[in-house]
């Protein structure tokens, strides 16, 4: 590929030229066009993403529009609808795009499915993305389309002009861990979810951090993976405990896997909090119906879905600023003390 002149902006051209194909069917395939055949839609986004081309935002001429120039829908691309934070989450989209006046289109980013291409078909004021991969192909091609992104919680690091959107989860760590250790918990165990997840390491970052800082050092960690699921996380944390017998406290990363801990408990016929405390992530509604209630840090999963949308309408409207770095936003963590958590045994003997 011949270089382009240095400060020049990618053109449809040099993407059809990369491509091997014509300027009409790269505009095609930009639009979600079904009339092009999957090898050529395959050849053209790899040329896209080659020569580094995006349209501006706000380019697009067509698609449903109001009087104040927008699109009247919005999607919000999730790879499952099931579970509460997601409940929580939509709610929060649903909510705020209403009183905007617009409409959402929930759309399923499954494995190999062509989503992006409904998406662009619709003509959307944006996009709204969670528990999506940013660096898949096919998310970028949205970033090519001109069509304006936020990603709620990326799971690893955007897209260079991504906007995203997420909760202070390294200071929710730390939170969890002072917590611990104001109850004299020094052997304390995490269930993370997923290793290569951004908002997983920060938890464990920031739990880490406490712990040492308070402790200069002496209180010990022990972590496990669980996978944000409940059967996994009981797994995760019996390795936990044959491991590390001593350990009295013990962290989740998420609600959800703090239901597998207590499974794991129960099953090794120890107590919480007697023998073991438990404090989780999220704040979900099963956090107070479960016994007994789960210590967790909350997140704002309905205001974090809301603000997903306010970003958005700002982003589609130039209201950016101009601003060439990506705009993150954080909405703060709190702990929500409930009976899940109590002092740590005066004697913590090891225990199998």
């Amino acid at each position: 590929m011949p270089p382009r002149p240095v400060g020049s902006r990618p053109t449809l051209s040099l993407v059809a030229k990369t491509a091997g194909t014509s300027v009409p069917t790269v505009s095609k395939v930009l639009r979600g066009g079904t009339d092009v055949s999957a090898e050529t839609r395959a050849r053209v986004m790899e040329a896209v993403r080659a020569v580094g081309y995006t349209r501006r935002a706000g380019a697009k001429s067509d698609g449903v529009r109001d009087e104040s120039g927008l699109s009247n829908v919005l999607d919000l691309v999730v790879t499952h609808f099931e579970g509460s934070w997601a409940n929580l989450l939509i709610a929060g989209v649903g909510r705020e795009a209403a009183a905007a006046g617009l409409d959402v289109v929930l759309t399923l980013a499954e494995p190999h499915s062509d989503w992006v291409s409904r998406v662009l078909r619709r003509r959307t004021v944006g996009t709204i993305g969670t528990l999506i991969d940013p660096t898949s192909r096919q998310f970028n091609a949205l970033s090519a389309a001109g069509v304006p992104v936020v990603l709620i919680d990326p799971m690893s690091t955007p897209p260079s002009g991504v906007a995203s959107i997420g909760v202070a989860n390294w200071d929710g760590g730390r939170m969890a861990a002072e917590h611990l250790l104001s109850l004299g918990h020094v052997r304390m165990g995490v269930v993370a979810g997923h290793a290569r997840h951004l908002f997983s390491r920060a938890r464990v970052d920031g739990f880490r951090a406490a712990a040492d800082t308070a402790t200069a050092g002496s209180a010990t960690v022990s972590v496990v993976y669980g996978g944000w699921n409940r059967a996994k996380a009981t797994t995760a944390t019996h390795a936990l405990l044959d491991s590390d017998p001593g350990v009295t406290g013990i962290f989740a990363c998420s609600d959800p896997m703090a239901l597998g801990i207590y499974d794991a408990l129960e099953a090794r016929g120890l107590r919480i909090p007697e023998d073991v405390s438990v404090i989780g992530f999220d704040d979900l509604p099963e956090a107070q119906y479960i016994t007994p209630g789960l210590t967790t840090v909350r997140q704002p999963s309905t205001e974090l879905g809301a603000a997903a949308v306010k970003l958005l309408i700002e982003l589609s409207r130039g209201e950016d600023g101009g601003a060439r770095s990506p705009v993150r936003m954080e909405l703060a963590t709190e702990l929500v003390v409930r009976a899940s958590t109590g002092s740590a045994p005066a004697a913590a003997a090891p225990r199998r």
